[in-house]
C-alpha cells in the first residue's frame, strides 16, 4: 500500500505541473571522496527551478525555502556553478543534521515539486510501492538520469530518426494495446536496426538501451490508445478513477515485466539453459539451468543459479530470500541507481550477490560491502558455474 507521502507528491506535481525525479547518487550525499554535496539539478530543465540560465564564467545563488516530508522547512539555496571547470546547478544549504543527505538515502528516490522559484516540496521515498506508484502516475522511469515531469507531460529524451519512424510505424499498425513482450521484441529490434553499434554493445550497454528504448516505444503507444479515452467526457467519479486505474496499472506491469523479458534474452543469447518464472517455491524469476536440475536432488546444489530481476530492489530484495530454497545464495538483477552503504551490507549478510549494469555501478559506493557483477561477469561466472 502506498504512503500518503507518495500520494501526496503525485497529487501537487499534477496540480503544479513540474517536478522532477533522481536517484539519490553518492555524489550527491558526498559519499564519494568529492566536496560537491548537495543534490545535482539537470542543466536542462532550469527554468523549472531558477531564474539563472547556464551561463560560461558565471556564478549565480536564489535563496529558496524548501519543505521536506518530516514537516523541516530549510533556508535552501540553488546554486548554479559555471566557473572553471565546473557547469551545474545544486540544491544546496540543508543545515545540521539533515537526515536526507546520508549515506543511508543512496538509492532512494527524491521527488522535486516547484511551487515557484522562491518555494519547493521535496519527498524522499525508499520503498518499491511508493517508487512504482509515483513512475506510474507520472510517466517517468529515471533509470539514469533525471526524470521531469513539466507542464503535464514527461519529458522523454528524442531518439534519432530512425528509431522515431520505426516507432511510428509500428504504433500505426497495431489494433489493439499489445503484450509487454512484444513491446520488448520491438525495441531489441529497432536498437538492432538503428543504433550503429549495436552488434558492438556489451550485454550490460544492451540491457540499458533495450529498456530505455521500450519505454519511448510504450509511451507513444500509450499516447494513441489512451488520448481519446482521457479526453472523452467522463460519466463520473467513478468513471474517471476507473480509467486512471487502468492506465496506472498498465504502466506498472509493462515496467516489472519489461526487464524480465531482456533478461530472458540475454541468457537466451548467451546459450544459457534456465527457465523463467517456473513452479517452485517462491515463485522465483530465473532458474538456471532450470526447473528439472533444481527438483533433482542428485543434481549438485552448486551448479544451480537463482536470480530475482527487480527493476528496484530498495526493500523488496528481502523477497527473493524465499524463493527457491534449496539455492541458499540469490542473485538480484537490478537497474537500482544506487543502494546505500547499509542496505549493501544486510544483502551481503543474507547471502545476496547483485548484479547491476556497468553504467549504473557507478551511482553506487566505491567502496561497496557486497559483490556486485556486471551484465557481462555474471555470464562468465554462470558458465563455469554450470560447465
Amino acid at each position: 500500500m502506498v504512503s500518503p507521502h507518495c500520494e501526496r507528491a503525485i497529487d501537487l506535481t499534477l496540480s503544479r505541473g513540474n517536478a522532477l525525479l533522481k536517484f539519490i547518487s553518492p555524489n550527491d550525499a558526498g559519499v564519494t571522496g568529492s566536496h560537491q554535496t548537495g543534490f545535482l539539478l539537470p542543466k536542462g530543465a532550469w527554468p523549472i527551478f531558477t531564474t539563472h540560465p547556464p551561463q560560461k564564467d558565471t556564478f549565480a545563488e536564489t535563496a529558496v525555502a524548501v519543505t521536506w516530508p518530516n514537516g523541516l522547512v530549510t533556508d535552501s539555496r540553488v546554486k548554479w556553478y559555471g566557473e572553471k571547470t565546473r557547469s551545474e546547478y545544486r540544491l544546496t544549504r540543508f543545515g545540521r543534521d539533515f537526515p536526507y543527505l546520508t549515506a543511508d538515502t543512496v538509492g532512494d528516490l527524491l521527488v522535486l515539486i516547484p511551487e515557484n522559484h522562491e518555494r519547493f516540496d521535496v519527498f524522499v521515498f525508499d520503498h518499491d510501492e511508493d517508487i512504482e506508484e509515483l513512475q506510474a502516475a507520472l510517466g517517468i522511469e529515471p533509470f539514469e538520469r533525471w526524470g521531469i515531469y513539466r507542464e503535464g507531460f514527461a519529458q522523454v529524451e528524442t531518439e534519432d530518426e530512425c528509431l522515431d519512424r520505426n516507432f511510428r510505424r509500428f504504433v500505426a499498425e497495431l489494433s489493439g494495446f499489445p503484450k509487454g513482450e512484444v513491446f520488448s521484441r520491438a525495441a531489441r529490434e529497432f536498437v538492432q536496426l538503428c543504433v550503429d553499434k549495436a552488434v558492438a554493445m556489451t550485454r550490460d550497454e544492451a540491457l540499458v538501451r533495450w529498456m530505455t528504448t521500450e519505454y519511448q516505444l510504450f509511451r507513444m503507444a500509450e499516447r494513441q490508445f489512451c488520448q481519446p479515452d482521457i479526453a472523452r467526457p467522463f460519466r463520473d467519479v467513478d468513471d474517471f478513477l476507473e480509467t486512471a486505474a487502468r492506465i496506472m496499472n498498465r504502466r506498472k506491469a509493462r515496467a516489472g515485466r519489461s526487464l524480465e523479458n531482456h533478461v530472458e534474452e540475454v541468457l537466451r543469447s548467451a546459450g544459457i539453459p534456465h527457465d523463467m518464472r517456473p513452479d517452485l517455491d517462491g515463485r522465483p524469476d530465473v532458474v538456471i539451468p532450470g526447473r528439472a536440475e533444481y527438483l533433482d536432488q542428485s543434481y549438485p546444489v552448486e551448479k544451480l543459479c537463482v536470480i530475482g530481476v527487480k527493476t528496484t530492489c530498495k526493500d523488496r530484495w528481502r523477497q527473493v530470500l524465499n524463493e527457491a530454497k534449496r539455492v541458499p545464495g540469490k542473485h538480484i538483477l537490478t537497474m537500482q541507481p544506487g543502494i546505500s552503504t547499509n542496505q549493501l551490507a544486510e544483502m551481503d549478510a543474507a547471502g545476496v550477490i547483485l548484479i547491476v549494469p556497468a553504467k549504473l555501478q557507478k551511482e553506487y559506493p566505491r567502496n561497496r560491502p557486497i559483490t556486485m557483477l556486471t551484465v557481462e561477469d555474471f555470464v562468465k561466472d554462470v558458465r563455469r558455474k554450470i560447465a
